[in-house]
């Protein structure tokens, strides 16, 4: 706290003339990648994309884009979120997110299912959970060891499709 408010320049309790507490100052410095998710939540299964996108190289494309201007833009903050949110309300967030996501996918597979009768979409809430734990696992991988820029783009690229066609697309068999 004394930190923040040195580089504000103001006296460490002027800040609780913003702020109710610590943990509404630490959302606030961690908002722009909170915001980041949800929107990459609600772009993918909020209802706008159509599921025979994921199909595309195009797609596969922009998720790696997506995940790499992520990571460009919010490293930092995605450091502090994935790696030191304990003893704050935020200590739980990949599990609300993604409860969240897994709730949010299952309304989208339904309106999938409506629009598109062939497919199947009866996934277990397990494995959609899942899709979603290890996207945040992979983030975490490529912060810990920081990977380089251009092997990133190949590990994203190789991840997505893995996610999309499973191993059978990813060595080719």
């Amino acid at each position: 706290m004394r930190e923040i408010a040195w580089l504000a320049g103001i006296g460490v309790g002027n800040i609780y003339n913003y702020f109710k507490n610590k943990d509404e100052l630490f959302r606030e410095v961690v908002s722009p990648v909170l915001c980041a998710f949800e929107v990459i939540l609600q772009a993918h299964h909020g209802g706008g994309e159509d599921v025979l996108m994921m199909r595309s190289e195009k797609y596969l494309k922009e998720c790696v884009d997506e995940y790499i201007s992520l990571i460009d833009k919010h490293r930092p903050l995605m450091e502090i979120l994935l790696f030191k949110t304990q003893g704050s309300l935020l200590e739980h967030f990949r599990d609300c997110y993604a409860d969240r996501s897994t709730e949010l996918v299952k309304m989208w597979f339904a309106s999938m299912q409506k629009k598109h009768p062939e497919i199947n979409t009866a996934v277990s809430d397990v494995i959609i959970h899942l899709h979603t734990v290890w996207m945040f696992t992979m983030f975490e991988e490529l912060l810990m060891h920081s990977v380089p820029r251009q092997e990133m783009e190949a590990i994203l690229h190789d991840y997505i499709l893995f996610e999309i066609q499973g191993w059978k697309a990813v060595i080719k068999i």
